[in-house]
């Protein structure tokens, strides 16, 4: 059976998109003459550009999605595309309904195990796994299980990819500058997301002291003050080249491919760089639960820490509701990860890279 229109609906961030592009790069196996739609917000389509197995992506602003006549115009319009499969890795109220009403024959989507659905949003509920078996992380591992749960998939993919055009890998701005080159996540993409400036700080300038590295700044447009601010704090500005910064996910992508470490907190510039086959060393947020979003760390390559890790007992449990209270003030268990804990793992990856 040949399935043609098929739809992803991942409203969500960065990172988030980008990991469920291995729907769209699996399920083009099982259905090679489908017809792969996104729907996604248009602030993360740059992740999907050029990918041959994503054949036109639908995007909507944020805030214009959430108004409830302009989300019902567009439940009017994904029903009269059509669609024979529909996969829900959101799995959220607007999207839940958006399959319901497509009346999609295959509506397949995400829910807790052992959670009965109010209404037939989907013809296909997959729970979420209960923990990862792969090292691509648990959040991989779910969407490839939306698939194989109701398709036959001999040989999955767990690796999301960035397709780069010739003129993208020819990107010349940073051509000039003195290797090695680190791009630095100076700023997490929300507050809880980000480590105390002092302690960001405190890993710069060990950084250019030890390595006299070039150094990027990686940060949201709207974050350039607090950029400003930790660059002022830093105490070998001559190696923080605070020129070369691209305000697009496209921009950052080819300038990410020319660098050659990230360090970062967890987040979309994480999934790309590992995506682009750069190595990466992550600092997770004490909120963030690490066996989904640890994608491909092996210690070599990829390489992390987590407060959990180092000092467990100062959670009492992590489970979701107790993350949760978490990430509501993660300031005191953020200011228990130093930077001497972090530097005590970065600078062997530091060097280990560094060194070839």
């Amino acid at each position: 059976m040949e399935l043609k229109q098929i739809l992803v609906i991942q409203n969500k961030r960065i990172g988030d998109v980008l990991i469920s592009s291995v729907i769209a790069n699996n399920i083009k196996k099982v259905f090679p003459k489908s017809h792969v739609t996104y729907f996604v917000y248009d602030y993360t389509v740059g992740v999907l550009e050029n990918n041959p197995n994503i054949d036109r992506v639908i995007s909507v602003q944020e805030k214009v999605l959430k108004k409830p006549l302009e989300l019902f115009k567009m439940m009017r319009y994904i029903r009269a595309q059509k669609y024979a499969i529909i996969f829900d890795p959101y799995s959220k109220l607007q999207s839940r309904l958006i399959c319901l009403y497509s009346k999609a024959p295959y509506r397949i989507g995400q829910k807790r195990a052992h959670k009965k659905l109010k209404l037939p949003f989907y013809t296909h509920p997959i729970s979420y796994l209960e923990q990862r078996s792969k090292n691509c992380g648990k959040a991989i591992e779910d969407k490839i299980n939306m698939i194989t749960s109701v398709f036959d998939l001999s040989d999955p993919d767990y690796e999301p990819k960035i397709f780069l055009t010739e003129k993208e890998k020819q990107y010349a701005p940073a051509h000039a500058l003195k290797k090695p080159v680190i791009m630095l996540g100076v700023l997490g993409s929300t507050p809880q997301k980000s480590m105390p400036y002092p302690y960001i700080v405190a890993l710069i300038d060990f950084i250019t002291t030890t390595y006299k590295a070039t150094i990027l700044f990686n940060y949201a447009p709207h974050q350039k003050q607090q950029a400003l601010k930790i660059y002022e704090m830093c105490a070998d500005k001559q190696y923080i080249n605070m020129d070369i910064y691209e305000d697009s996910i496209r921009g950052f992508i080819c300038l990410m491919n020319t660098c050659d470490i990230l360090v970062a907190n967890e987040g979309g510039s994480v999934h790309i760089t590992k995506a682009l086959n750069v190595p990466t060393f992550t600092i997770y947020s004490p909120y963030i639960n690490k066996e989904s979003w640890c994608s491909f760390e092996d210690g070599e390559a990829h390489d992390s820490i987590h407060l959990l890790e180092e000092q467990p007992d100062l959670f009492k449990t992590f489970t979701q509701e107790e993350t949760r209270k978490i990430e509501k003030n993660p300031d005191a268990l953020y200011h228990k990860l130093t930077p001497e804990m972090i530097l005590k793992k970065l600078n062997p990856f530091l060097q280990k890279h560094l060194s070839q």
